[in-house]
């Protein structure tokens, strides 16, 4: 069966603020539980002025703390921003007050600009290269304590926190397979390497303690409703953030209208739809033939899917038909079944 799963990238719609995107977070994980979502991921974003989690642990745990089942984690911390023992600390804690429920997705980009990770980062002398390091001294602490050890983390150690590695390129698809971790591309927006990704994944993984075959993740954009103009109608809200992004002036999530026509010129349209190629807009209908065509692409073990949609009862609706089309197609047997790479967590 093909695991399905949720990106919230916590929208602050125009018109709103942080208060209400966090409410809107917890119902959606609450109903997203009850629709039989495996995991809830948050992402790290820093001074950008549409998403809401840039304190990711905190807002995993009002996420963990108002659901009972469902993981919960970040897709992702961005690693060079913190001192590893910082997130073993924030996450063993976290896996402290959630057991069982808690995951650490971990990529190496700055959630920002560059001004942005300066001012986060000051004078930790960590930024992308040295993130195959991080990764392995983060690992270290949630280790058990061997004799002697003189740094550990409290909470952290010896609870074995899963991690996950995401990218939107082929680095984190090599190390992921070189020490044996699940792995997550982020297609919502980068779709180039993907196929590229994931081939190098799979050729090069090495079992390893947590993980004894790959699974591969894939984050796609998803906006399902009723019929599929209302669907596209939905998705214009989004195509308007990577306008706004591409033109340098990000953003609120602003209100969907009825067509781009005149919106954008012939170029950054074919900018925008080559950033949000994996995306499956539609009917139900539609979001299932798409589900399909995407699964025998890809083979992937798993979909996470991300919605930027304005109107959160929308939002809620959209999540649900997608819920019903891969419940249903994995009772009937018509999914692509990923069972060579298919690892079950935990």
């Amino acid at each position: 069966m093909t695991a399905f799963s949720v990106l919230d990238l916590a929208p602050i719609i125009e018109g709103g603020d942080a208060g209400g995107t966090f409410r809107n977070t917890l119902d959606l994980a609450q109903h997203a539980e009850r629709w039989g979502f495996h995991r809830y991921w948050l992402a790290e974003h820093h001074n950008i002025t549409g998403i809401a989690s840039a304190a990711t642990s905190v807002v995993i745990g009002h996420v963990a703390g108002g659901t009972s089942t469902i993981r919960v984690g970040s897709g992702g911390v961005m690693l060079p921003n913190h001192a590893p023992l910082v997130i073993a600390e924030q996450f063993g804690t976290l896996e402290a007050l959630y057991p069982g429920r808690i995951d650490l997705g971990l990529g190496r980009a700055p959630g920002g600009d560059q001004i942005t990770a300066r001012a986060l980062r000051r004078n930790l002398g960590s930024n992308g290269d040295t993130f195959p390091q991080d990764v392995q001294e983060l690992q270290s602490y949630f280790q058990p304590v061997e004799k002697g050890q003189l740094l550990r983390a409290i909470p952290g150690a010896g609870l074995n926190i899963p991690l996950y590695l995401l990218g939107s390129s082929d680095f984190s698809a090599r190390l992921a397979a070189e020490l044996g971790l699940p792995f997550g591309f982020a297609s919502h927006f980068a779709p180039d390497y993907l196929q590229t990704a994931l081939d190098l994944y799979r050729k090069r993984f090495k079992p390893s303690a947590q993980q004894s075959k790959p699974h591969a993740m894939i984050c796609v954009n998803v906006f399902a409703a009723d019929t599929d103009e209302e669907a596209q109608r939905l998705f214009t809200s989004l195509q308007q953030q990577f306008l706004n992004l591409i033109r340098g002036v990000p953003g609120r999530l602003q209100p969907p209208v009825e067509n781009m026509r005149f919106r954008w010129s012939d170029a950054e349209e074919r900018h925008v739809r080559r950033m949000l190629h994996y995306s499956i807009v539609g009917s139900p209908t539609t979001i299932r033939a798409g589900i399909k065509d995407l699964l025998q692409d890809t083979g992937a073990d798993e979909i996470m899917a991300t919605a930027q949609i304005y109107d959160h009862q929308a939002r809620l609706r959209s999540f649900q038909i997608f819920a019903e089309v891969i419940t249903a197609l994995n009772s009937e047997g018509e999914l692509i079944s990923p069972s060579p790479h298919l690892q079950e967590f935990r």
